[in-house]
């Protein structure tokens, strides 16, 4: 029996790297096909639909509550970067957006720890593990989102860095992956025409089959993928038990995130680990920021389907908003711990008030922005 399922599991997985592949393909497609959306709806109503979010804190609440909402940074940092593409949003206005998701994305293993709410040191253990990796996304925002108003230092890299690839800012550039996709968004297009659809209507139908899209394909890839690499993570992850942290285990939780396409998956994975007390929270806090890292690879490959040096850029900002603060906030010795104790006194004050967890989830990840979409559209 176990032969015949290994046999199974192994024949299996070249089926699965097509399909994989495939759905790369289809994730493309949709991020030109919002792209397209949006532009063809016109300018004006650009205006209407995005004017909030040129203030940046607005910007950053939305970055967190379309997060929240789509339990996945990959797919909202891609649709910043199709509306960036389309010009709905401009390089300054997207970066506090995907500054968000980062924030946002940390909801699901936060929520996971909740599972282990009935056992009071399981339960310090895992939101501990959880809420560090809050702690630093919120920290990093807080130092970071300054400088960058101040002096736009995120976003100078990135544009130095996309420079020196496809040429300056506000231009397009010859994108073979945008030619690959060009005949399915054209079709897409017909369809709607041919169903009646013009103007803002016919915008509206290709932003929402965009969005449908890429939703689709990245579930399906997460799932796939987690599929193929499952065993792998499991002894990856056992291998870095009995070694330790430090660089080797930020190496593989990105590894793992690029591998899988989820950092909630990686994260979440963490979760029990440290609950059962195998894993040590300072162990599994830089496995945390590399998944961080390599949730961004998401956004660059949509950037690629834009042929936008504008897109390239924002997901570049992405990138360099992570290796940013796990320099700051990890490589910096006197920054390493701040994280971490706060995780910890907050677990601990989870332990005394199970409600303080549940008022935590929903003050940071929805009441919050909520506000601060509100006070600053």
């Amino acid at each position: 029996m176990e032969t015949t399922r290994f046999d199974s599991t192994r024949n299996s997985t070249p089926v699965r790297t097509v399909i994989v592949v495939g759905l790369i393909y289809f994730f493309l497609v949709g991020v030109s096909s919002l792209e397209s959306g949006i532009k063809i709806m016109g300018q004006d109503t650009q205006e209407a639909l995005f004017s909030a979010v040129d203030n940046p804190i607005a910007g950053l609440s939305i970055g967190i509550l379309g997060t929240v909402l789509v339990q996945s940074s990959s797919a909202s940092t891609s649709v910043i970067v199709g509306l960036v593409a389309s010009g709905a949003l401009s390089v300054d206005a997207a970066v506090p957006m995907v500054m968000g998701a980062n924030i946002g994305t940390t909801v699901t293993n936060t929520l996971v720890s909740l599972g282990h709410v009935r056992h009071s040191n399981e339960f310090r253990r895992a939101f501990a593990a959880a809420t560090v990796h809050d702690f630093f996304n919120v920290l990093a925002v807080a130092v970071l989102l300054p400088l960058e108003l101040a002096f736009g230092i995120i976003s100078s890299v990135a544009e130095f860095i996309s420079g020196r690839l496809v040429g300056t800012s506000g231009t397009e550039w010859k994108s073979p992956v945008k030619q690959w996709v060009k005949g399915p968004v054209g079709w897409l297009q017909d369809f709607w025409g041919w169903l009646g659809a013009d103007g803002n209507v016919q915008g509206v139908l290709m932003v929402l089959t965009g969005l449908g899209i890429v939703l689709l394909a990245l579930a399906l890839i997460t799932k796939n993928m987690r599929v193929l690499v499952a065993d792998r993570v499991e002894r990856s992850l056992n291998a870095l038990l009995s070694k330790g942290g430090g660089a080797v285990a930020l190496l593989l939780g990105l590894v793992i995130t690029i591998a899988v396409q989820s950092s909630s998956i990686t994260t979440s994975i963490l979760i029990p680990l440290a609950g059962a007390g195998v894993l040590a929270l300072r162990n599994a806090y830089p496995v945390t920021l590399g998944a961080n890292v390599g949730t961004t690879i998401t956004a660059l490959l949509a950037s690629l389907a834009t042929g936008s040096t504008a897109a390239l850029t924002v997901a570049l900002a992405h990138t360099t908003f992570n290796v940013l603060g796990i320099f700051l906030l990890y490589v910096l010795p006197f920054a390493r711990d701040v994280p971490i104790r706060g995780a910890e006194s907050l677990a601990d004050l989870a332990v005394q008030r199970r409600t303080l967890a549940v008022a935590y989830v929903f003050g940071v990840f929805v009441i919050v922005p909520l506000l601060g979409v509100a006070i600053f559209r």
